[in-house]
């Protein structure tokens, strides 16, 4: 390997951990950004070779041609995935533990029951969390060389493995504890992709994220959502539970082959919910330790329906270009959609983030 690449290599991945570090300390949801830190911090690590496969595995079926290049392992790939590997995921449980862990105090194992918490949304970006983390290094480890059902099998357990650990570091927490819900969502995550994987080579079904921004409209919601999902866009991605959508975006054309449906199209189920302004209730303590009970915000769960855009479907020669469709691909597309609340409300947007 070139000095030059690895200085440069080690320098990115220095820069990215220290402004990683302010993100992360005013962050609440700390499982979605463990997705997002780590691939960065691949990428940072991973160069792009056209003559491999992609850097994320898509709903596209593997090739005779690339399934013969598996079969010959490449040395120096798999060091370099494997020093990613440690980089991405040894990286950032350093900086979970720095930002979370060290500031409460250590105790034995113990669980806590949070299943019944934000109405499952967090429970959701667990699971989109695992499968994408999953797609990303099983990609890395076929552009290594390993055949598919190796690279499957190592990268798509990875990211409940992970999240395991995680969960461990929460078990001896004094602020968290062992969630069996959150594990449930872990696996659910890993065994969507696994799955898809092991039988059809492909991901015809895949979890996505998106994001807007919420305006609250009344002064003392306002002040409490500012209190406790930040103020800052990237607060309130991470953060705002009201805010969140996460999908399950089907292909049309893989499953009807033989149609004249656009290879790029899909159907998106989403789910979020809304009125959320405490983990299992909107009742507070303010600063002046005066307790705020809004019981009359309904809290609602909410499914929604709309077309989305599988960004690997998209043919290109540009080796940066599918790299970066491919990470978009782990977010939804923005796109009219209908929205149904509980309590019977239909609500549909012309577009929907």
């Amino acid at each position: 390997m070139r000095s030059a690449f690895v200085q440069s290599q080690s320098s990115v991945v220095s820069n990215l951990l220290l402004s990683s570090r302010k993100l992360l300390t005013a962050s609440f949801g700390k499982k979605p950004i463990i997705f997002l830190l780590f691939l960065f911090i691949s990428l940072a690590s991973f160069p792009q070779d056209s003559s491999k496969p992609e850097f994320f595995i898509g709903p596209h079926r593997m090739s005779k041609k690339v399934n013969e290049q598996a079969i010959y392992p490449n040395t120096n790939r798999i060091w370099l995935v494997t020093a990613a590997n440690v980089i991405g995921y040894g990286g950032s449980l350093i900086i979970l533990n720095n930002t979370w862990y060290k500031n409460y105090p250590h105790t034995s194992f113990h669980t806590f029951n949070d299943s019944k918490e934000w109405l499952q949304v967090d429970k959701a970006g667990h699971a989109w969390t695992a499968y994408n983390t999953g797609r990303a290094s099983t990609a890395m480890w076929r552009w290594a060389g390993l055949s598919d059902k190796k690279a499957t099998l190592i990268g798509g357990l990875s990211g409940a493995a992970y999240l395991t650990v995680i969960e461990l570091l929460d078990a001896h927490s004094a602020k968290w504890g062992w969630s069996w819900a959150d594990m449930a969502a872990n696996v659910f995550g890993s065994g969507i992709f696994l799955s898809q994987q092991l039988a059809w080579k492909e991901q015809r079904l895949q979890l996505k994220f998106s994001f807007h921004h919420k305006n609250y409209g009344e002064a003392q919601l306002e002040q409490r959502a500012d209190g406790l999902f930040g103020k800052s866009w990237y607060e309130r991605m991470l953060k705002d539970y009201n805010a969140q959508t996460y999908w399950l975006s089907g292909n049309l054309k893989s499953f009807f082959r033989k149609s004249n449906l656009p290879a790029w199209l899909n159907i998106s189920v989403g789910y979020g919910a809304d009125g959320m302004f405490g983990g299992f209730q909107n009742q507070w303590t303010d600063k002046l330790g005066n307790t705020i009970s809004r019981y009359d915000v309904p809290r609602r769960r909410q499914i929604y329906l709309a077309p989305d855009i599988d960004f690997t479907k998209i043919k290109t020669n540009k080796k940066l270009l599918r790299t970066a469709f491919s990470v978009l691909n782990a977010f939804k597309f923005p796109a009219p959609t209908l929205q149904y609340s509980s309590g019977g409300k239909w609500k549909a947007y012309l577009l929907y983030f």
